[in-house]
């Protein structure tokens, strides 16, 4: 499979990574408190890289060589470099810290730095990259250049600005004799009789064998080198606009814990990750486990080199061959191929450098490993999302909320208060007179509740209803844990939980929301103007009976004195005083037993009135304080269900 994009689908390719890092930043930002925080900082750790490395160079594709204890790594990054620059030797480990070999200087010190190389060997412009068929020649290792320059990272910057390549390689060659235990005097004698410009340094290189701890030789092709039937490698440059940096590191499996620490840390930094195995070690739970079965996602930057191949005849080849591409099949890198190579033969080696030198000339592997990771990442939110969406909470759900809030507020206490205070005032203003007063020796329910002070402002009446007590309390809890679980459904965790607990967390809310809501309805406290009539006609029915009950008084009286009697006139043969007398005291009682049905009647469709205001209230309240965050709770996470799921290519 080509790994070559054009210009038009690598621009496609990093808009739609823009795309995708958007879409995951969005998901970061909503799971904040509620996805499990290891899951939070890896998705951190991913932007966080995917970021930094779209600020540096895109011109240089960072290739890691990784593998087990005596794979032969750094034997094939010599191999496809064409130098000695990396320590081979017998005893293990040969490397304790990343080796960088780099094509192309311009942006590669930024980058080496964020990948926290130390060791670099710059390899001089238009250095080759071996190419082309293997054979089982020796490698002709080029012919351009003098050989690389090695700099360490706190000199990187100094070499380009500063410092001449002949001064580089005075530096490197005093560090590195130092390091191999040689005596400083020597090398500074050493150091002395070093070339002066690139020509003469790879002269220098071919009488010296070996500077400290990198060997590097310039061979000059001869035709004794090549086979006339067997071709050799081909040492072929780089693309002039391209740059690569191939990083030898130390083993994964190595008993150094810092050596697997810097192994976990480059294996997510590096675009490429070449996987060099041995015929010994190529089913290693080390690799598989920990490094190819996180990196499933991955095939499109991935290379798998079995090296020492020249070891099998073509029979076992095959076989190990087929072996490990089944393995890597079973672990989702289904399209890499194994490519059996060989180090010390050049075995393979031309078909593995082609493949990254068109890696590195389409300047896209970085790409194609932020997408790669941002995949992972997004595969990693997926049990998290609700597919389908999660729906609002339903209108009854809602209802039923209301009046349970309306009961824990005392609703039916308030509308009973307001009957009763109904018809009290209504017996203050009809009854019948000499009865009346007895009305304002009843107490006033609305007044012992603290709910007729409609003159004090709504923001300073607190009402007397049993709303902090423990057991309104358990009652607004419970009718807020039904709620949520209403409202949560079936949706997955950890959404199910914020859901439920953005309508629990707002009981504290509650009490003086709900105490607001009563205090500030309409309860209909005032008298109304019917009531006058009636308060008029008692008053002249019993006056009436008080004029009646006079003038037989008078009558009595002027008896009693034996005194002429007066003439009482006469309504059909009845007294007149007895007519008031009658007539007023029948027309109090009518007026009042009429007065207590129209009062009963008007406290009723009072009652009803002040209900339903109260309800409302109450039903105000549930939508702003337990509503509102159950909604925003649940758009939350609908559009993270939405990001994820655009972020993985399902939306």
């Amino acid at each position: 499979m080509s790994r070559h994009l054009d210009a038009a689908a690598e621009t496609q390719l990093g808009t739609s990574l823009t795309g995708v890092l958007d879409r995951l930043r969005t998901a970061h930002d909503l799971g904040v408190d509620r996805l499990p925080q290891d899951h939070l900082e890896r998705l951190h750790s991913a932007l966080d890289r995917a970021g930094t490395r779209r600020s540096l160079s895109g011109d240089h594709t960072v290739v890691g060589v990784f593998g087990p204890t005596g794979s032969g790594k750094s034997s094939l990054v010599n191999a496809l470099s064409g130098t000695d620059a990396a320590r081979v030797a017998a005893r293990r480990p040969t490397t304790s810290e990343p080796l960088a070999l780099v094509w192309g200087r311009q942006g590669s010190y930024e980058l080496l730095d964020w990948l926290d190389v130390r060791q670099r060997v710059e390899l001089p412009d238009g250095a080759l990259l071996v190419a082309g068929a293997g054979g089982g020649a020796p490698a002709a290792e080029p012919t351009g250049p003098a050989g690389p320059a090695q700099i360490d990272g706190a000199q990187a910057g100094k070499g380009v600005a500063g410092r001449g390549p002949a001064e580089v390689l005075v530096a490197a060659t005093a560090r590195n004799s130092s390091r191999d235990g040689a005596n400083p005097d020597q090398a500074g004698r050493d150091s002395a009789d070093l070339p002066t410009n690139l020509d003469q340094a790879g002269d220098a290189a071919e009488r010296r064998p070996r500077w400290g701890l990198f060997r590097w030789r310039r061979r000059r092709s001869t035709s004794t080198t090549r086979s006339s039937t067997v071709p050799s490698k081909v040492p072929v440059p780089l693309d002039s606009a391209a740059g690569l940096i191939l990083l030898d590191l130390p083993d994964f499996d190595s008993i150094t814990l810092a050596h697997r620490e810097i192994v976990h840390r480059l294996a997510g930094q590096v675009d490429v990750l070449l996987w060099v195995v041995d015929p010994q070690k190529y089913a290693d739970a080390a690799l598989h486990h920990d490094f190819l079965q996180e990196l499933a996602t991955h095939e499109a930057v991935t290379l798998v080199a079995l090296n020492q191949a020249d070891r099998l005849d073509t029979t076992d080849l095959d076989a190990v061959t087929a072996s490990l591409e089944a393995i890597l099949a079973d672990e989702g890198l289904r399209n890499v191929v194994v490519l059996p190579v060989s180090a010390r033969t050049g075995q393979g080696v031309g078909d593995l450098s082609r493949q990254i030198r068109e890696l590195a000339e389409s300047r896209a592997a970085a790409t194609r490993r932020m997408v790669a990771d941002a995949a992972r990442s997004a595969a990693e939110l997926l049990p998290f999302t609700a597919d389908p969406a999660v729906a609002m909470p339903s209108g009854g759900a809602l209802d039923a909320l209301a009046d349970e809030l309306g009961s824990a507020a005392g609703v039916r206490v308030v509308v009973d208060a307001v009957r009763s205070a109904y018809r009290r005032d209504a017996h203050a203003t009809m009854g019948w007179p000499v009865t009346r007063w007895l009305a304002g020796l009843r107490p006033d329910p609305l007044r012992r509740l603290n709910l007729r002070s409609q003159d004090m402002a709504p923001e300073l009446r607190r009402s007397s209803l049993p709303l902090a007590q423990p057991a309104q309390r358990a009652r607004v809890d419970h009718a807020l844990r039904v709620f949520g679980d209403a409202a949560a459904g079936d949706v997955v965790e950890p959404w199910h939980t914020s859901i439920r607990d953005a309508a629990r967390d707002t009981a504290g809310e509650l009490t003086d929301a709900l105490d607001t809501a009563v205090t500030g309805t309409d309860l209909e406290t005032g008298r109304r103007a019917w009531w006058g009539i009636f308060g008029v006609l008692q008053w002249i029915a019993f006056a009436a009976l008080v004029a009646g009950l006079a003038w037989l008084g008078v009558l009595a009286v002027l008896g009693f004195l034996q005194l002429p009697a007066i003439d009482v006139p006469r309504v059909e043969g009845f007294p007149v005083p007895t007519l008031l007398i009658l007539g007023g005291l029948t027309a109090g009682v009518l007026l009042g037993v009429v007065a207590a049905l129209l009062a009963r009647w008007g406290a009723g469709r009072r009652a009803s009135r002040v209900r339903k205001r109260l309800l409302d209230a109450c039903s105000g309240v549930a939508h702003d304080v337990v509503l509102q965050p159950v909604a925003d709770e649940i758009e939350r996470c609908n559009a993270f269900t939405a990001a994820v799921l655009a972020a993985s290519g399902r939306g």
